[in-house]
């Protein structure tokens, strides 16, 4: 039962009435005609809007190709399979991400193993990767958390004299910055979701960029059943409408009107970061001065995308833990989220053998941080909203 002070945030007249959601797509009626005119064509799987999505993705990172997949997880998946990943190998990665991003290592038969975070920006610490690196270790996946880019040079210097390969999960990063370049063209391959709350949306999709051929054309070949139509690879020749399944592959395709409206949004996606960091930064400058608020911290060396703002509690200047913080937002009207559960936390993870204890930094952070809404839709309203939200729970709840 809530007490008579807890009642004055959880049952008193919260910010807004109405729910505003942590992220959310903007569509509008250049993307719907787009996605009509495929509908209305004689494509709709595979046609010529894919190459022309994968062509000006690989364009706008500056990377040599790219191809499409039919989400996030399945590029992943892809690119784990291309980067030669199998049973008995070793791949580092972040618990501080979501499942997929160690989920597509055990697809592949291998065993993820997680590297703690650097505790300033969240993203995987380039020593802890160093200090696990094994003979069984075939690879790296870098994850850039919340838009911030991971400390590429550093990890690539790793991998190279390591031999390793470096998967880059970009999933939050599309259109951020490291070193002046945009994320994409550094790593042996990267990978880019399209999912709803993304910078850019196909309703489903990811991609990988890479400028490896041999990469580009494994990972082709993966996502559709492992068949090729390529003369020059066939084991046999039967006539004109031959093709062969050369490799246990999946039917990881994205579709033709997907692309289009991938396209219609990327022509958008420079103004979509553009608005991210102008809420990030109204956020910022609206907590950086409250001590029971850590803000996020941008590296030098790059820019974020600022897919997701994430707040850190200072726990000794707050009466109450996170939980008690989360939910008296969301008596607000603020649809707050937790951006991540360790992966190895998981139940699944626990029945392989994984145990608590083995990232301190990461667990610590996971007990204090909460996501803000942060979308290139939200309204000045919806801004000031989640900032009056916030400064009235942490006020309440202060033990100053």
């Amino acid at each position: 039962m809530l007490s008579k002070e807890k009642l004055a945030i959880h049952g008193g007249i919260p910010v807004r009435d109405a729910y505003l959601p942590y992220g959310t797509q903007w569509i509008d009626n250049e993307d719907i005609n787009a996605v009509i005119n495929v509908l209305n064509s004689d494509y709709l799987t595979t046609g010529p809007k894919i190459a022309e999505f994968e062509k000006e993705v690989a364009n706008y990172t500056g990377a040599k190709y790219a191809v499409s997949f039919s989400n996030g997880t399945a590029a992943l998946h892809g690119a784990c399979f291309a980067a030669g990943i199998k049973e008995g190998d070793e791949v580092i990665t972040t618990p501080m991400t979501f499942a997929a991003s160690a989920n597509c290592i055990l697809y592949q038969g291998a065993k993820p193993i997680f590297a703690d975070i650097n505790p300033d920006n969240y993203n995987v610490s380039p020593k802890s990767i160093e200090n696990l690196i094994t003979k069984k270790t075939k690879a790296i996946i870098a994850v850039d958390f919340a838009g911030q880019p991971s400390d590429l040079d550093h990890i690539l210097t790793i991998a190279q004299e390591h031999n390793l390969i470096v998967i880059e999960d970009a999933a939050h990063s599309l259109g951020a910055t490291y070193k002046e370049s945009k994320i994409g063209s550094r790593c042996d391959m990267t990978m880019f979701s399209f999912h709803p709350v993304k910078h850019i949306t196909t309703g489903e999709g990811g991609m990988i960029t890479t400028n490896d051929k041999e990469f580009r054309d494994r990972l082709i070949q993966f996502r559709n059943h492992g068949i090729t139509r390529d003369r020059s690879r066939f084991k046999e020749e039967h006539g004109p409408w031959y093709y062969e399944m050369q490799l246990l592959g999946y039917n990881y395709r994205m579709t033709d009107f997907q692309a289009a409206l991938g396209l219609s949004q990327l022509k958008k996606l420079d103004n979509f970061i553009k608005r991210r960091k102008e809420i990030a930064s109204m956020y910022s400058k609206a907590f950086e001065n409250i001590e029971q608020i850590r803000i996020p911290v941008n590296c030098k060396e790059s820019q974020s995308s600022w897919h997701l703002y994430v707040i850190r509690l200072n726990q000794e200047k707050l009466t109450v833990n996170r939980k008690e913080i989360f939910e008296a937002l969301v008596s607000e009207n603020i649809g707050v989220n937790v951006h991540y559960i360790p992966v190895y936390y998981h139940p699944y993870y626990h029945e392989i053998g994984y145990k608590k204890g083995l990232c301190p930094n990461s667990e610590k952070l996971y007990e204090e941080i909460i996501t803000l809404p942060l979308f290139p839709k939200m309204s000045e309203k919806d801004i000031f909203d989640v900032i009056k939200a916030v400064k009235k729970v942490i006020s309440f709840y202060s033990n100053d």
